[in-house]
C-alpha cells in the first residue's frame, strides 16, 4: 500500500446538484473530462474516465480559468444539502472522494 500524503481540495456543491471543481484539480485528474460518481456511505467517489465510450458523466467547463462542474445530484442522498465540501485525491484507489457533510460555516 502506497503512503503518499493524500492532496485535499474545497469543493462547492449547489442547490441544484452541481459541484465545482477547480481547473488544477480537473486538469489533474479528470483530463479527458469525463467520471463516474458512486455513492459510499458518507463520501461520492469520483473515478475518472479516459473516454466518450465508457459513457460517464460530462465535467463541462465553467468560465476562462478552466474550472469545471459537473451533475451528480443523482449519486447524491435524498436532501444533501448545497455548501462547501471537503474532498481528497486517493492516489490508492484513483479516485476523488468527496465528503457528503457540508463544510460548518
Amino acid at each position: 500500500m502506497k503512503t503518499e500524503a493524500m492532496e485535499k481540495w474545497l469543493l462547492e456543491l449547489t442547490a441544484q446538484g452541481y459541484l465545482h471543481l477547480p481547473a488544477p484539480l480537473a486538469q489533474r485528474y479528470f483530463p479527458a473530462d469525463l467520471l463516474v460518481a458512486l455513492p459510499r456511505s458518507d463520501e461520492v467517489w469520483l473515478v475518472p474516465l479516459r473516454g466518450p465510450a465508457a459513457g460517464g458523466l460530462l465535467l463541462k467547463q465553467r468560465n476562462a480559468r478552466g474550472d469545471r462542474s459537473v451533475l451528480i445530484w443523482e449519486a447524491l442522498p435524498p436532501h444533501a444539502l448545497p455548501g462547501t465540501r471537503h474532498a481528497v485525491w486517493d492516489n490508492d484507489r484513483g479516485v476523488l472522494r468527496v465528503a457528503l457533510q457540508p463544510e460548518p460555516e
